[in-house]
């Protein structure tokens, strides 16, 4: 007697032997084949290549992504967003992660946020919201188009942003906010000014478009701005043949002469005292 958990194997067995069991043609073929065809999916799932044939099935079936419909884009081109989601013509709608695609997206230099949908069956929809510039930051000899809040978007590459303010010097980037705010109170300034200087990380000196290089103090920028609004309403100063005002001490404000200034009013002083000495040798 065999055992119980052998008897129906037996009793199969033997009926297969006596012809009572008939085994459909082709039977074996088909066996092997799926045979064959479960030992190749194992391998395609252990290779890491189920992806790749599911990307390859859907794109034959109608599914590759044949365009990218972008929106909101003034700095990026949709040639930098279709290069970013690497899509060579065989790429499917239906494997594309849309988280992985986002990140690549995200990753070029003016993108500040992107939203993507997939539309059946062959398109993707990206709606970009991009960084605004400025103004320029001199670092070194390098030129960079910064934010508000003094992050580097990208470097400058072109002339469409020399109307942006140029900030100069180590922390004139991080510090150009609280400066332009200030200047904000004097208008009429702000279109003068040619380049805005960090000096030492602790304060501005502002160039404007004539050559005069205004100085402001550590502190109480605001203030000293006012002083010197006072002064150019009276007596038309940064109009003036000079080169420097500096309004660093609370208590004066000094100027500086242009070179041909200075030259001009040491000749006039030379004058006078020749003039002078002459009245007395006359007397």
């Amino acid at each position: 007697m065999l055992p119980r958990v052998l008897r129906r194997p037996a009793r199969f067995f033997t009926a297969l032997v006596d012809g009572r069991i008939v085994i459909p043609p082709h039977t074996g073929t088909l066996a092997a084949a799926a045979l064959f065809a479960m030992t190749g999916l194992y391998g395609v799932i252990e290779g890491g290549h189920l992806r790749a044939l599911a990307e390859n099935t859907t794109s034959v079936a109608g599914f590759a992504i044949e365009r990218v419909d972008v929106a909101g884009n003034i700095e990026t081109s949709p040639i930098d967003v279709v290069q970013q989601l690497g899509l060579d013509g065989h790429t499917s709608l239906i494997t594309l992660d849309l988280g992985e695609a986002r990140n690549a997206i995200m990753a070029l230099p003016w993108v500040l946020d992107a939203d993507i949908r997939k539309i059946y069956p062959d398109v993707i929809d990206v709606k970009l919201a991009e960084r605004r510039a400025f103004g320029i930051w001199q670092h070194g000899r390098e030129l960079s188009l910064i934010e508000r809040d003094g992050n580097i978007i990208a470097p400058l590459a072109s002339d469409k942003f020399t109307q942006l303010p140029l900030y100069v010097g180590f922390g004139a980037d991080t510090n150009a906010e609280a400066l332009n705010m200030v200047l904000d109170q004097w208008p009429e300034l702000r279109e003068r000014i040619r380049a805005h200087i960090r000096v030492a990380d602790r304060r501005w000196d502002i160039r404007l478009d004539n050559g005069v290089t205004v100085r402001l103090p550590e502190h109480n920028a605001a203030a000293a701005l006012d002083k010197l609004r006072r002064m150019d309403d009276e007596k038309e100063l940064l109009d003036r043949d000079i080169d420097t005002v500096d309004l660093r001490l609370s208590d004066r404000i000094t100027i500086g002469l242009t070179d041909g200034a200075a030259e001009r009013r040491d000749n006039a002083i030379e004058a006078r005292e020749r003039m002078l000495k002459k009245r007395g040798r006359n007397s």
